[in-house]
């Protein structure tokens, strides 16, 4: 595991736990989607530089999980919408 590796795996757990602070009735869905989909971009690049084959699958595999969440939050907001 090299570092680009690392840093992959630790923007999906900052994205994760930006996620479970955010939430909540008084949250703002905007903010949360643009920080997750900014922290998952990142962490898919850090994954792409990564060497290592099953370390970039990996990580590709785990930064698609949050920007797939903000991709369905987005659709969410732009459906509730009038």
């Amino acid at each position: 595991m090299n570092k680009f590796s690392l840093l992959s795996l630790l923007m999906f757990v900052i994205s994760v736990t930006a996620f479970f602070v955010m939430r909540g009735p008084d949250g703002d869905i905007y903010l949360t989607i643009l920080i997750l989909s900014t922290l998952s971009v990142i962490g898919l690049l850090f994954a792409t530089f990564s060497k290592q084959l099953l370390w970039m699958i990996f990580g590709i595999a785990v930064n698609l999980i949050p920007l797939i969440v903000a991709l369905l939050l987005l659709f969410a907001m732009g459906i509730s919408e009038p």
